[in-house]
């Protein structure tokens, strides 16, 4: 693998167009267990909800052995078989509104390379920005990770304790069903979300991965329900350890001052799995 090649993706851009249609909210909001009312043309998109659009549609020959697009394209071709979603930056100017039509522009913004304690990492950031006809709505730099597979007898990195602070808490106990649809939603067709035997037996997890974007508008559904009135203006997330679906975890925030939150997931064992900030207005 050499870093010069796939450093030769930076600056690679795509451009896509999407309508912000109302029956992907609803199956949202029913995966999450809200009971609201069906979006109308004008409500606005809760922050993170543009994930449901601007869906990875890969056709079945093109998608490899962990259901993933193979590499290359957009992304750059990393040979690595495991990738994860580490961590985002948001930046939210306006809403996004049912029934408007809009475009994301999307550029590779760094690639980098380095040895970590289970072998070889390549950190890919890429940036996208999602426009109406109001301008500039959301901005997002993604952070994906490429890794190599598990490594036999190896011991995980010790965990580290999540807050013990919180003021809003909710346990979340995952499921099949619930990843499952999360997957459909997203039209994420990566196995380790819902094929238990290729996340056990293939990449050697205990169990279902739960999505790191999964998790992180749990967060800030989480923020939603405890400060309705709050607008986001900012939202990062950092994905710290997996969580899976053997067991349930927790969903936890606190509001530090007037415009800061912090938010964090912790898992059965108390484990810190996600930290967030959400700035607010």
């Amino acid at each position: 693998m050499d870093p010069s090649d796939l450093r030769s993706w930076i600056g690679r851009t795509d451009a896509r167009a999407d309508q912000v249609t109302p029956a992907p909210i609803a199956a949202l909001a029913a995966t999450l267990d809200r009971d609201e009312p069906f979006p109308e043309v004008g409500d606005p998109l809760p922050p993170l909800w543009h994930w449901l659009y601007f869906l990875p549609i890969h056709r079945a020959s093109d998608i490899g052995s962990d259901g993933h697009a193979e590499r290359g394209g957009f992304l750059p071709p990393v040979q690595l078989p495991r990738r994860m979603f580490a961590g985002a930056r948001f930046w939210f100017n306006r809403p996004i509104r049912v029934g408007e039509t809009v475009t994301r522009r999307s550029r590779i913004a760094d690639v980098s390379c380095k040895d970590g304690r289970s072998g070889p990492l390549v950190f890919v950031v890429a940036r996208h920005e999602i426009s109406g006809r109001d301008g500039v709505a959301v901005v997002e730099e993604q952070d994906i990770v490429y890794r190599s597979g598990p490594v036999p007898g190896a011991s995980p990195p010790p965990p580290e304790a999540a807050p013990n602070d919180a003021v809003w808490q909710r346990e979340v106990r995952p499921h099949e069903v619930l990843l499952f649809r999360y997957s459909a939603l997203t039209f994420n067709g990566h196995r380790i979300h819902y094929d238990r035997r290729y996340a056990t037996e293939v990449e050697g997890y205990p169990g279902l991965v739960v999505h790191g974007p999964l998790i992180a508008t749990m967060l800030l559904e989480l923020l939603r329900q405890n400060l309705p009135s709050a607008v986001v203006t900012e939202f990062s997330f950092r994905a710290v350890r997996p969580i899976f679906d053997i067991a349930p975890f927790l969903v936890c925030g606190r509001r530090d001052t007037a415009t800061a939150a912090r938010l964090w997931a912790a898992d059965a064992e108390g484990a810190l799995a996600m930290h967030a900030t959400a700035t607010l207005a």
